[in-house]
């Protein structure tokens, strides 16, 4: 029996499937995996989540398995070395984004505000749960991540509008959006 999945997944595509069944939605409270999807999020702008998908093991080799302490490092000997790493985004603005999230990352932890704690506050540390019966009723930003990509931009954080926010809130599971009838919903609402 075929288990029904969001609209947005490709049937067939395993590596998707398994990301979508595996990690998609699910409760993420780790400040390295946070900072790590939020970097990938960003890498996705203008491209498909499929192109990042494919790419991800060569970004958490590039990037030192996106340990903030390693790339807060990077100097610019480091951005050219990416910058011709066939295997990932090369793109420079978003490379010298994730180093200069990560230097941010570390400088709200040296301040006693884990990167963790401070996101998940805007939800009272657990889950928004939805319940939309399409992909189609799935907004592409809302309120919420307007005020999370507005206060993440005034503390100099790069490539964090609202709709990356928003898809990264989906991805780390601060907000539940499989639909009503996705086999994953009352499993991933079940952990909030």
């Amino acid at each position: 029996m075929t288990q029904h999945r969001c609209t947005w997944v490709p049937p067939g595509d395993d590596l998707y499937c398994a990301y979508h069944d595996e990690e998609w939605g699910v409760p993420e409270y780790d400040s390295r995996s946070l900072y790590e999807k939020l970097i990938l999020d960003g890498f996705q702008a203008g491209l498909s989540w499929r192109t990042i998908l494919y790419k991800r093991d060569n970004m958490r080799k590039a990037f030192k398995g996106f340990d903030l302490t390693k790339v807060a490092r990077y100097k610019e000997k480091d951005i050219e070395r990416l910058l011709k790493n066939e295997g990932i985004i090369r793109h420079r603005g978003k490379i010298e984004g994730a180093i200069t999230n990560a230097q941010l990352c570390l400088r709200m932890e040296r301040n006693g505000d884990s990167f963790s704690d401070y996101l998940w506050s805007y939800v009272d540390g657990k889950p928004l749960q939805n319940t939309w019966k399409s992909d189609k009723d799935v907004p592409a930003k809302t309120l919420l991540s307007e005020a999370i990509a507005k206060d993440l931009k005034k503390r100099g954080f790069k490539f964090c509008g609202p709709t990356i926010i928003y898809a990264f809130m989906q991805a780390v599971g601060m907000v539940n959006d499989h639909v009503v009838d996705c086999h994953r919903f009352h499993d991933v609402k079940a952990m909030g």
